[in-house]
């Protein structure tokens, strides 16, 4: 696992390490079952606080990505079923509120496009 933190990227350190394990997990870099590093012992070799690793973990776990097994360590997650509907459930959540503020589909869609294209950098 390969993870470089961008002091001056501008994005939170925590929310670096997210991305960077989700993407490695959802390519297949990082496979599932792939034991992560302690909490400790991956913010020493990133220079970062244990508070922004384990906030990192915590989103990662809360997305699906990763599971915590107790004391046995942080595994990658079975991709997909947990994922799959945490996504499902968000875009049910947006919908339900773009027609609660009156918008149209088009203008619910379109502000999802535009979204997506700032999040993935399109």
């Amino acid at each position: 696992m390969t993870l470089r933190i961008h002091i001056d990227d501008g994005a939170p350190p925590y929310e670096q390490v997210r991305a960077q394990i989700s993407e490695q997990a959802r390519s297949g870099a990082l496979p599932v079952g792939y034991r992560l590093p302690t909490v400790r012992g991956l913010a020493e070799s990133l220079g970062l606080a244990a508070n922004t690793v384990a906030k990192a973990y915590r989103a990662l776990e809360g997305d699906g990505v990763i599971e915590t097994r107790g004391r046995n360590g942080t595994f990658v997650a079975a991709a997909g079923s947990a994922a799959e509907r945490e996504l499902a459930s968000a875009a049910q959540e947006y919908a339900s509120r773009a027609v609660r503020l009156g918008g149209t589909q088009a203008q619910a869609l379109d502000a999802v496009r535009d979204a997506l294209r700032a999040a993935y950098g399109d």
